[in-house]
């Protein structure tokens, strides 16, 4: 856990994002901020936008309007591998561990372009992700021979390499089954507790409001509504147009 600075606290702050598709603003104001340590859940209806917003935070969409700042750096126009190296990690819902190398050896490929550490800071910090995440026992295994629990944790074992602030999860409880639920879990609280920040966008909004601090909810590409769980679920226009009145967590 030496990598990461838990005394020193960061805030990712994204103003006005909006998007516009064959003359259509698919996202027309979408403002939120975070902090390291902190779960946040980026919610909203099908066709809100807040995929969308998700995307041109990471990078992989280009925002027409709209600021991202991370402390006092802007990252607005940096790419989607330069905001990665500034500290926005991204694990992708699909599976992207590298099918044919070992689990060690995909951990390392990203350890291996940190000139911050020498070879033996990088072997002790490989032996720390694979023990921490409880992958040490398939270190030798193929990427694609290995569970889908498995992926998942050497996965994001593999975007800790970097050495991330903040770590955003594209629907990280999609398709999963209710054990793996709780792995989910703990591998976000895990990263809470080394002072890294956590965004979530996910369809399994029970899931993803149990375990966040805040949401932010989009709809019609604008967020209408902010706050605790308890709050967004006390919100009677959140009710109306993505809850429903009988949701509960």
């Amino acid at each position: 856990m030496s990598d990461v600075l838990i005394n020193q606290p960061q805030t990712l702050r994204i103003r006005h994002l909006a998007k516009n598709y064959s003359k259509r603003w698919v996202v027309k104001d979408v403002s939120f901020e975070m902090h390291s340590g902190q779960i946040v859940g980026l919610l909203g209806p099908n066709g809100a936008g807040k995929t969308t917003s998700f995307y041109m935070v990471v990078g992989l969409v280009r925002m027409d309007k709209g600021e991202i700042y991370l402390d006092d750096q802007d990252l607005s126009h940096f790419a989607m591998h330069e905001r990665a190296r500034k500290g926005i990690g991204y694990l992708p819902q699909e599976a992207s561990i590298f099918r044919k190398l070992t689990i060690a050896e995909n951990i390392m490929a990203i350890l291996e372009v940190r000139k911050d550490l020498s070879k033996a800071q990088r072997e002790q910090r490989l032996k720390e992700l694979l023990e921490d995440f409880k992958i040490s026992h398939i270190k030798d295994s193929l990427g694609m021979s290995v569970s889908g629990g498995e992926r998942r944790r050497a996965e994001i074992a593999r975007a800790l390499a970097a050495n991330p602030k903040f770590m955003l999860l594209d629907e990280p409880f999609a398709g999963v089954d209710p054990i793996s639920v709780g792995d989910i879990k703990e591998i976000i609280q895990n990263l809470k507790d080394r002072g890294i920040g956590v965004l979530i966008t996910d369809h399994n909004v029970r899931e993803t409001l149990a375990i966040c601090e805040k949401a932010y909810i989009v709809s019609e590409g604008s967020v209408i509504a902010e706050g605790t769980a308890q709050e967004i679920l006390e919100n009677a226009t959140v009710r109306e147009v993505y809850l429903g009145e009988d949701f509960t967590v």
